[in-house]
């Protein structure tokens, strides 16, 4: 059976908001929250827990994409990156230094880009923008 859903893309204001809005959805009914990580994002739409518990296949409706997209831009990935930087020995700051440089050449991923790319690997889930 396929389960149907609906982001808010106006509620996503930064990448904090996308998190707030995806356990909104997502998350609702369950004890504990996705915390903001991309591979967090990619684990739960494999499904088992959450809105996806006891579906094969959902339908997402992604209302007012673009704004998502805006939100989810240049600005908001490149503070993400910016940030990680701030604890140092957490993260490999080469590898964040050269993912800044390529989004200073305009050659990097948005993380949009990158939640897209994480949607469009599960077929069970189908992502509608509108």
């Amino acid at each position: 059976m396929t389960v149907f859903l609906q982001i808010e893309g106006t509620a996503i204001v930064d990448i904090s908001s996308l998190y707030a809005e995806i356990n909104r959805i997502f998350m609702a009914g369950e004890a504990w929250q996705l915390g903001p990580s991309l591979d967090g994002l990619d684990d739960l739409l494999y499904g088992g827990y959450g809105a996806l518990a006891g579906h094969e296949t959902a339908t997402l409706v992604w209302r007012d994409i673009d704004r998502s997209r805006e939100a989810l831009g240049l600005e908001a990935t490149r503070a993400w990156p910016e940030d990680k930087l701030r604890q140092p020995g957490t993260f490999n700051a080469e590898t964040i230094g050269r993912q800044l440089d390529a989004l200073q050449r305009g050659e990097g991923q948005t993380y949009f880009d990158i939640v897209m790319e994480i949607f469009a690997s599960h077929p069970n889930v189908a992502l509608v923008c509108a």
